[in-house]
């Protein structure tokens, strides 16, 4: 079963895409749920994560999902708390519906995330694909990731809050590749921490 951390005085579940985004600060502060990267791994881990939680009589106060994410306007290394996240895949515009909005979902295009602690906030996009040079031009949101949305979903659908906190590895150009992705990934890492730290004193 997932492993629950106490932040404050609240039961906190957090929840990460991928081992080279935990680093040794965050790991002396937590164990994450680890889904796998993308929108279809966070739904399904997450998912199962909260339905056993919930049959346990153990579902936490709060998720929060944190990790690395791309943009084109925020600075590289600049740490974010989401204030909402859109599905930046989902179109069907053939069937009349604006892209980004879930045919027959009583749901808005952005959802709303808690943004508890003094951090700048962001829209974040998410979506199947890695986001480089040219594919800048169809996100409107401040930044980018592959599992957010999806973790989103889970939460609400359980009723649980969702904090997103967001660290700026890459963009607005091209990726040259796995190791441009990771060359800020160790700084992020004590960036994050601080960022969880603010939490765990907010709910303190």
């Amino acid at each position: 079963m997932a492993e629950l951390t106490q932040l404050g005085t609240k039961r906190a579940l957090f929840v990460m895409a991928a081992e080279p985004e935990y680093g040794p600060h965050l790991r002396a502060r937590f164990v994450p749920l680890i889904t796998g990267i993308g929108p279809v791994e966070a739904a399904l881990h997450v998912g199962i994560a909260l339905a056993r939680l919930e049959a346990a009589g153990t579902l936490p106060d709060l998720i929060v999902c944190l990790g690395s994410a791309g943009s084109r306007r925020c600075a590289l290394g600049s740490i974010h708390q989401i204030g909402s996240v859109s599905w930046r895949d989902m179109d069907a515009s053939a069937l009349g519906v604006e892209p980004g909005v879930v045919p027959y979902l009583d749901e808005p295009k952005d959802l709303p995330l808690e943004t508890p602690v003094d951090l700048p906030v962001a829209t974040l996009s998410s979506g199947g694909d890695v986001v480089s040079g040219d594919h800048w031009g169809r996100v409107s949101a401040d930044m980018v990731d592959m599992e957010t949305y999806a973790v989103a979903r889970a939460a609400r659908t359980f009723g649980v809050p969702l904090v997103g906190l967001r660290g700026v590895s890459d963009g607005p150009g091209e990726l040259a590749g796995a190791h441009d992705w990771h060359k800020l990934l160790g700084y992020l890492d004590g960036e994050l921490a601080k960022a969880v730290d603010l939490l765990a004193a907010h709910y303190g």
